[in-house]
This record gives C-alpha cells, structure tokens and sequence, in this order.
C-alpha cells in the first residue's frame, strides 16, 4: 500500500526480473508518485505501449532509442525524456545500461 513520508535505503530496494533482459527496482511511491529503476541488457526492449500515467525517465547509463509518439531519438548518459499519459512509447537498449522512471500518479500495477 502507498507510503507517505518513507525512507528505503539502496541496499533494501529488491530487484525484480520482468524477462526478456529487463529487471526493476521499485523505489518509492506514494498514490499520487512512483519512482522506480530499470536494467536493460543489450537489445532488451520495453515494447511501445500507453498508460494513463504522465512518466519521466532518466537515463543513469548506457544507450537508448527512445521513441515518442513515432519521434525516436538516441538517448545517454544524463539525458532525459517525459510522455504525457495516453501516448504511444517505448525504448530498446543499444547498450546495456539503467534508467528511472517517475509516474504521476503510481502505477498499482507494478506494486
């Protein structure tokens, strides 16, 4: 159930595999935020999909084709992107790496 006001330190977040090279690591949330992070291994896609959540995401390392209601850019290290709930997105890693992702509000699905 949703938190407020809670602490997790890095050594608690448990990883969870979702297959096809793809693990997460739930961060935090409460009912109206979630941040969570995700491994990619090298040609692991997170297949274009939409959700009613607005979602930023960071990229912590490796390479990213990011696409965005049929725009695709080629994301690293420090770059950023946001989708507004109800659009079309997805991404597959070029090089292994990590990236977080923020929801507003929390996606019960992935608690």
């Amino acid at each position: 159930m949703p938190t407020s006001g809670s602490f997790l330190k890095g050594q608690d977040a448990q990883w969870k595999s979702v297959g096809e090279g793809r693990r997460m690591q739930m961060l935090c949330y409460t009912d109206q935020l979630m941040m969570l992070r995700w491994d990619f291994e090298m040609g692991a896609v997170g297949a274009p999909h939409i959700h009613p959540h607005a979602q930023t995401a960071y990229i912590e390392s490796g390479l990213f084709d990011v696409t965005i209601d049929g725009v695709t850019e080629r994301l690293g290290p420090g770059s950023s992107y946001v989708v507004d709930g109800g659009v079309l997105h997805g991404a597959v890693c070029i090089e292994a790496g990590t990236m977080v992702d923020a929801f507003a509000p929390y996606r019960e699905d992935y608690v």
